[in-house]
């Protein structure tokens, strides 16, 4: 599992920050028992809560569905959407991605190169980093409302339906998003 450089600096932190028999050490201890019975710790601050984000994340299978149904006509839900998918993946969930409504036509080669967003990251570039690690649908309905078929969209990317969704989103584990 990668984690990004500001979770490792905080892991790290949290590490250094706990010294054996420090009131800090004790209420680490608590937090350690309160993540075992599932209680949220409200006392250490972000270290800690990181601490107990990594725990989660390394202690249990995570499978992310993130359905876009946002495109150029609100471009910050959009961008939202991509990043979060993309961040997981990098994190090492399994992420699928359904493009739907005007999202769907960034599975046509170069639509994800005409948007732009200012201080977001480039669709393309998380567009290829769902494609190269993750799974990306476009919606059967969709595409076929904007007349997109199989030939038109960019290699990797499927087309399927409401009942391949529910089956994704209904699976054990799995955390479903809707942007």
């Amino acid at each position: 599992m990668r984690l990004s450089g500001l979770a490792l600096e905080e892991l790290q932190h949290d590490e250094q920050g706990h010294q054996a028999g420090s009131h800090r050490d004790q209420h680490h201890q608590g937090c350690k028992d309160d993540f075992q019975h599932g209680y949220e710790c409200n006392g250490a601050g972000r270290a800690c809560r990181t601490r107990r984000r990594f725990l989660r994340l390394s202690t249990m299978a995570h499978t992310l569905v993130v359905k876009v149904t946002a495109g150029v006509d609100a471009p910050e839900r959009c961008s939202q959407a991509f990043t979060v998918a993309s961040t997981a993946v990098s994190m090492g969930a399994t992420v699928s991605l359904w493009l739907t409504g005007e999202s769907a036509w960034f599975s046509l080669p170069g639509r994800a190169a005409d948007f732009d967003l200012p201080h977001a990251a480039p669709l393309p570039d998380l567009l290829d980093s769902l494609l190269a690690a993750g799974q990306v649908t476009l919606c059967t309905q969709c595409a076929a409302r904007r007349e997109i078929g199989p030939d038109d969209v960019i290699p990797g990317i499927r087309i399927a339906g409401a009942a391949t969704f529910v089956e994704e989103t209904l699976a054990e584990g799995v955390q479903a998003l809707v942007y």
